[in-house]
């Protein structure tokens, strides 16, 4: 593609060179570019891209945008000078993968929980009514049923634009993308088009990235203020921020609710570690799912489905067919008639929420024993709450390491238990090491009893001083029940 084509509708300050160069690719990282390539010099938040303009130019790259110009200019290539880079790249991006959000309707989920589940679950109910779709989600993506793996929870601009042109290409007609607030506010959706929107609720998280809740709420806000007039936006108002994330918003709001009038409105009738009833707008269904936490995603699926069209009998009969998203209230169950539950709970509120569904469905019939820990190199200040929630809610709380990155677990482990007073401690074990930590749950606990293990879900690893080596909660429990 023509340069030319590819700055169309952006904002430049100044080129020098010659627009009509044939551009083969386009990179924010230099290690990447190939001879004919497009390079974008982005300020990131480690590390300055305008400090690998001339390893670009190593490289082969033909065109260079940048915000301040290198001492150097070379003769032969381009330079596109801009006010942001971070803006421009997701909208050159768009243009050279041929604006492929003009040809599906793609729908963000945002918010602190739930994004994972309510993303995959509609992925998996419009394939169950016979489309081809597309998902963009922390556990994979996906292109139909093709599998493509994923390090962020929203990719860099440039790989997102290159996956939702493979999934346009392909003939998906819908496309469910899980929208973090990092991607907000360093404008990795820059230049999409969304069909919808969806907020789940928004709770203490990333402050390592985004300092105050305040910030953090503001970078989902921006979100929903930039949908455009034909989408959608369907917002939790059970969450005191639910209306908040659409008062701006140009798109047709929506509303779902368990405790409140709305337009998606939903009951638990009856819960069990099986599933559960619920009514949903005066209907009843079952579903393999537990918890309020998950009848809210539901609601959230169903309100969605329903607004793209689908006839709400439709859309109950195969919510009813759908299961639980892996490492999230994944339940198994020992011979010795007690209960593992795996779950991806790392934040305070979450943590709440799944200890809360599991007391709901003991209901004094047995004791909770949680395992948790919290990722090392993050935010620092939830570690206290964590440990203080996790102690509230369960009868016996064995503290382990988690990811601990780059910190020592130890420290991480101390961190939580300054949360704690003396009568808290009492209920608690530290067991550094994961493994054996699983396993004292479960020699601790009796028929009836439920082990909440947390934070971790679908992750197969634990990244230890960079390295990322082996570990699955779910394989762990499984080989302890299999030697029971």
């Amino acid at each position: 593609m023509k340069l030319e084509e590819i700055l169309n509708g952006i904002n430049v300050i100044e080129i020098k060179g010659d627009v009509a160069t044939e551009i083969s690719g386009i990179n924010i990282d230099s290690r990447k570019i190939e001879p004919g390539h497009l390079f974008v010099a982005v300020k990131g938040t480690q590390t300055d891209g305008h400090a690998y303009i001339n390893k670009a130019i190593e490289k082969g790259a033909s065109a260079i945008v940048c915000e301040t110009y290198p001492d150097k200019l070379e003769t032969n290539l381009t330079y596109i000078k801009v006010a942001d880079t971070e803006d421009v790249v997701g909208k050159v991006a768009t243009s050279f993968y041929g604006n492929p959000t003009s040809k599906l309707e793609l729908i963000g989920v945002t918010g602190t929980n739930g994004k994972t589940t309510i993303a995959t679950l509609l992925y998996n109910m419009f394939r169950h009514f016979g489309y081809k779709v597309g998902l963009i989600s922390t556990v994979c993506n996906y292109i139909d049923d093709q599998a493509i793996p994923t390090e962020h929870t929203t990719p860099d601009p440039i790989t997102l634009n290159r996956l939702l042109g493979q999934m346009a290409n392909e003939g998906c007609k819908y496309v469910f993308m899980e929208v973090s607030s990092h991607a907000v506010a360093q404008k990795r959706i820059g230049g999409l088009t969304f069909a919808g929107g969806i907020f789940t609720n928004l709770t203490r998280d990333h402050l390592d990235y985004h300092v105050t809740v305040e910030n953090y709420l503001k970078a989902k806000k921006t979100f929903f203020d930039n949908l455009p007039k034909s989408a959608f936006a369907l917002t939790n108002i059970d969450d005191k921020n639910g209306l908040i994330m659409t008062q701006n918003t140009k798109a047709k709001v929506y509303t779902y609710s368990l405790r409140s009038i709305s337009d998606f409105k939903g009951k638990v009738l009856e819960d069990g570690f099986e599933g559960m009833l619920l009514d949903i707008n005066q209907t009843e269904v079952n579903v393999q799912f537990v918890g309020r936490f998950n009848a809210a995603n539901l609601l959230a699926v169903y309100g969605a489905a329903c607004i793209l069209g689908k006839k709400p009998e439709d859309v109950l009969l195969k919510l009813s067919m759908l299961r639980p998203v892996s490492g999230r209230f994944d339940s198994l169950r020992s011979s010795k008639g007690y209960s593992a539950i795996i779950d991806y709970a790392h934040t305070p509120d979450a943590l709440a929420n799944v200890l809360g569904t599991i007391n709901e469905v003991l209901n004094g019939r047995g004791q909770t024993i949680t395992v948790v820990g919290a990722g090392g190199n993050r935010d620092k200040g939830k570690r206290p709450i964590m440990a203080k929630e996790a102690v509230k809610q369960s009868h016996r709380v064995i503290i382990t390491s988690d990811n601990p990155r780059f910190e020592d677990p130890q420290d991480i482990i101390n961190d939580m238990l300054a949360g704690l007073d003396q009568d808290d401690k009492k209920k608690v074990l530290c067991i550094a090491d994961r493994k054996e930590a699983i396993k004292t749950a479960c020699m601790l606990a009796q028929p009836n009893d439920a082990i909440l293990i947390a934070g971790k879900g679908h992750e197969n690893y634990q990244d230890i001083k960079g390295v990322k080596h082996h570990f699955d909660d779910k394989e762990v429990v499984n080989e302890i029940f299999a030697n029971e």
